[in-house]
C-alpha cells in the first residue's frame, strides 16, 4: 500500500468513525485498514487514533493529519485531472438538493460555461438520490454520509442541523435550555415522512415531536419561523440570510449533532472523462470557501 493509500486510509476512517466502515468505503478488508493506520502512524511517530474494544477516537494529533491528508488529497486529484483538461463539449448533468443547489450552483454553473463555452449544464434539484446510470448524471453533491457504493467522493465541507427561532418568538414563550425544553415550545416540522417528526441532538436519542405547524416545503416552514410560529430545524445554510439578518436565532447551539459532510460524488469508473473531471473540481473549488463561511 503506498503513502497515497495511507492517507486516504486516515481519512476514511474519521470520515466514517469506525475501521470496518472505512474498509466498506475503500473495498478493503479491516485487517489491511488496521495495518495501514499502524503503518502511517509508525511512519509520523504519534498515534492518530485510539482503539478499545468497544470505541475508537481520534486523537488531535489524527486530527491535524486528516487536515493534511485532505489538502494532500486534493492537491493530487486536482494534478490528476490536469491531463486531461481537453475542450469539455456536451451536456454536463448534475444534482443536487433543491435549497442547496438554489443557493450555490448558479454562481458556480456560470463560471463552468464562461470557461467551457462549448458545454451545456442541466441541472437536476431533488432531495432523494438519483441513480447515475438512469439519469445520465456526470457529478452530484449529497449531504451526510453515503452508503458504500462505489462512487468517488471528494469532501469539501460540511453543514449541520441547527434549532432556530424568531426574536419575537423567544421573547414571549422564553428560550430552551436543554433538549428536553423543546417539549414545551410550539414546533414548525417537515411533513410527508412517515412516523412523527423527531430531531436529533448531541448525545440523546431521537426525540419524537407533535408539531403545532407542518409544511413539506423549506420556504414555508422559514416563513413560519420568521412569524414567530415556534422552534424550527434547519441545515444551517438553508437560514444563513436569516441569522446573518438577525430575522432568526439560532437556539441550542451546544447540542447540535456532529455536522453532515458535504461531498462532490462522481462515478466510480477508474479513469473518469474531462467533463466529469472538470464539472468536479470546478465544483469542489467553489463550494468549499462557501461551506467554509457558512459552517
Amino acid at each position: 500500500m503506498d503513502r497515497l493509500d495511507e492517507l486516504q486510509v486516515l481519512i476514511a476512517v474519521v470520515e466514517t468513525g469506525s475501521l470496518r466502515q472505512a474498509a466498506l468505503r475503500l473495498r478493503r478488508s479491516p485487517p489491511a485498514i488496521t495495518r495501514a493506520l499502524a503503518q502511517l502512524e509508525d511512519r509520523l511517530s504519534r498515534q492518530l487514533v485510539e482503539r478499545t474494544t468497544r470505541k475508537l477516537s481520534i486523537t488531535e494529533a489524527g486530527r491535524d493529519a486528516y487536515e493534511q491528508a485532505l489538502a494532500l488529497t486534493r492537491q493530487w486529484q486536482d494534478l490528476a485531472a490536469q491531463p486531461l483538461a481537453a475542450p469539455v463539449r456536451g451536456v454536463v448533468r448534475i444534482t443536487a438538493p433543491p435549497v442547496f443547489g438554489q443557493l450555490f450552483l448558479g454562481a458556480a454553473i456560470d463560471g463552468f460555461l464562461a470557461r467551457w463555452p462549448d458545454a451545456q449544464a442541466e441541472i437536476l434539484l431533488e432531495d432523494r438520490y438519483l441513480d447515475f446510470i438512469e439519469y445520465g448524471l456526470d457529478a452530484a453533491v449529497r449531504l451526510g454520509r453515503l452508503p458504500d457504493s462505489g462512487l468517488r467522493t471528494r469532501k469539501v465541507g460540511e453543514v449541520r442541523w441547527i434549532v432556530v427561532a424568531s426574536p419575537s418568538y423567544l421573547l414571549a414563550r422564553g428560550r430552551p435550555g436543554r433538549p428536553d425544553d423543546v417539549f414545551a415550545h410550539q414546533i414548525i416540522a417537515e411533513s410527508g415522512r412517515s412516523g412523527a417528526p423527531t430531531w436529533d441532538f448531541r448525545d440523546t436519542e431521537p426525540m419524537p415531536l407533535q408539531p403545532h405547524w407542518m409544511s413539506n416545503d423549506i420556504e414555508m416552514q422559514r416563513q413560519a419561523a420568521r412569524a414567530g410560529h415556534g422552534l424550527a430545524r434547519f441545515l444551517n445554510y438553508q437560514v444563513g440570510e436569516d441569522l446573518r439578518d438577525g430575522r432568526l436565532l439560532r437556539v441550542l447551539q451546544d447540542y447540535e449533532p456532529a455536522p453532515l459532510p458535504v461531498q462532490i460524488v462522481t462515478s466510480g469508473a477508474r479513469h473518469a472523462d474531462g467533463k466529469v473531471q472538470a464539472i468536479a473540481t470546478h465544483l469542489a473549488d467553489h463550494l468549499r470557501p462557501i461551506l467554509a463561511r457558512t459552517s
